[in-house]
């Protein structure tokens, strides 16, 4: 059974950072698809970024140039580093697991961004 665990989500004040994690087990972690996507009440649940098995990654124009997606396949980690926070990227962040069969999502981690 999969299992994707978020922590590292808080309150910050807009131009601060974060540093999201997301610990993954029961799967096959190194040769699947990690991603990050956000949801606020009332949208639709977004993409973030996504970075494959091989670690090419993929970023939403909204983030890209302050966030950074990584991975780590020794520990079963994947990780979102988030710099210049804006107001705007408040939302509950989740993390995800694609694998051939279907994907994992994570419970989400809540990200504040203060003005």
């Amino acid at each position: 059974q999969v299992q994707l665990v978020e922590s590292g989500g808080g309150l910050v004040q807009a131009g601060g950072s974060l540093r999201l994690s997301c610990a993954a087990s029961g799967g096959i972690f190194t040769v699947n698809t990690m991603g990050w996507y956000r949801q606020v009440p009332g949208k639709q649940r977004e993409l973030v970024a996504t970075i494959t098995s091989g670690g090419s990654t993929n970023y939403a124009d909204s983030v890209k140039g302050r966030f950074t997606i990584s991975r780590d396949n020794a520990k079963n980690m994947v990780y979102l580093q988030m710099n210049s926070l804006k107001p705007e990227d408040t939302a509950v962040y989740y993390c995800k697991m694609a694998t051939w069969s279907r994907d994992y999502w994570g419970q989400g981690t809540q990200v504040t961004v203060s003005s």
